[in-house]
């Protein structure tokens, strides 16, 4: 018997998509009696998208099998200190577009981006003007703002949570020996400002000695992030913020790894030359600091 093939240049025959297409409406079917409205949506759109990849790109056998071993390997190196797949997300762009769905321009209300996978749950507090480097190594930043709402009202009692890398590209989680570092919460006044001294931001390379730096490098793609400083806003009434401030005149803003930068976010960080006074009266001696300013605003919650 002569065998037809099932494809010329890559296209299916007729009878041939009807298989495939009579495998998907199988799965879809088997998601037809969920009671849960929301999960039949989300199970059943996903079965279609991850169908109709498979159909277009024409998957082999072989790159399936590659792509298992790609996502086990990317569980195995997930721990409680990294998080791969926040990576993998990042990486693709998945989390900038999560964010951009759940974060619907509202007026005035600042941008959001990434979440990154670095944050840690119950930083330490830190007074207005405090320092949240405690003992990270970098240069000084003097960073301050306000929070309001979308009408300018000022927001008091506003949760500022902060976290950052040092000038050695890396987060406290990264290290071995328990440190907390370059990361802490504080509270707005009465007036809705904020204060504090971090660490001016430094470029860094995202986690690559991975499955996820090993995609990377299999397709030209640098791991390296623009400088960035890390917010999580929160208030009563209000919209969650989660952000980044970015360092102006940075040659990574146009090639960020996770493609968080936003041109609102992107900041002007003033270096101040040794022995220049600072906000607060901190003796600095002779170090190099900087400062900047970030004015934040609030969407109303549900927004």
């Amino acid at each position: 018997m002569t065998h037809t093939p099932a494809t010329t240049d890559g296209v299916p025959d007729d009878q041939q998509q009807d298989i495939e297409a009579e495998v998907t409406r199988q799965v879809l079917r088997s998601f037809a009696d969920c009671t849960d409205p929301r999960l039949r949506q989300v199970l059943q759109s996903l079965v279609q998208h991850l169908h109709a990849f498979v159909r277009d790109v024409r998957l082999t056998e072989r790159e399936w099998d590659l792509g298992i071993d790609f996502l086990t390997r990317t569980g195995h190196i997930t721990d409680d200190r990294r998080q791969e797949f926040i990576l993998l997300s990042d990486v693709l762009g998945l989390s900038m577009q999560t964010v951009a769905v759940n974060n619907e321009a509202y007026g005035r209300a600042t941008e959001a981006t990434v979440f990154g996978p670095f944050f840690v749950e119950d930083s330490p507090e830190i007074e207005p003007g405090g320092d949240m480097a405690f003992g990270a190594r970098g240069e000084p930043c003097w960073v301050e703002g306000t929070v309001t709402d979308t009408a300018g009202k000022p927001v008091p009692g506003a949760r500022v949570e902060v976290w950052e890398a040092d000038e050695d590209g890396f987060y406290d989680t990264q290290y071995d020996d328990e440190r907390t570092a370059a990361r802490a919460h504080l509270f707005t006044d009465t007036d809705g400002r904020y204060r504090f001294w971090g660490l001016t931001p430094t470029p860094y390379a995202i986690p690559h000695d991975g499955p996820v730096g090993q995609l990377l490098a299999a397709t030209g793609r640098s791991p390296m992030r623009a400088s960035h400083l890390h917010f999580m806003v929160s208030a009563p009434a209000l919209r969650t913020l989660v952000t980044h401030i970015f360092v102006r005149g940075d040659e990574l803003l146009d090639s960020d790894a996770v493609f968080g930068v936003k041109e609102s976010l992107v900041k002007d960080f003033h270096t101040q030359g040794p022995g220049s006074p600072t906000p607060d009266g901190r003796d600095l001696a002779d170090r190099v600091w900087s400062r900047v300013r970030f004015d934040i605003v609030l969407a109303p919650d549900g927004t």
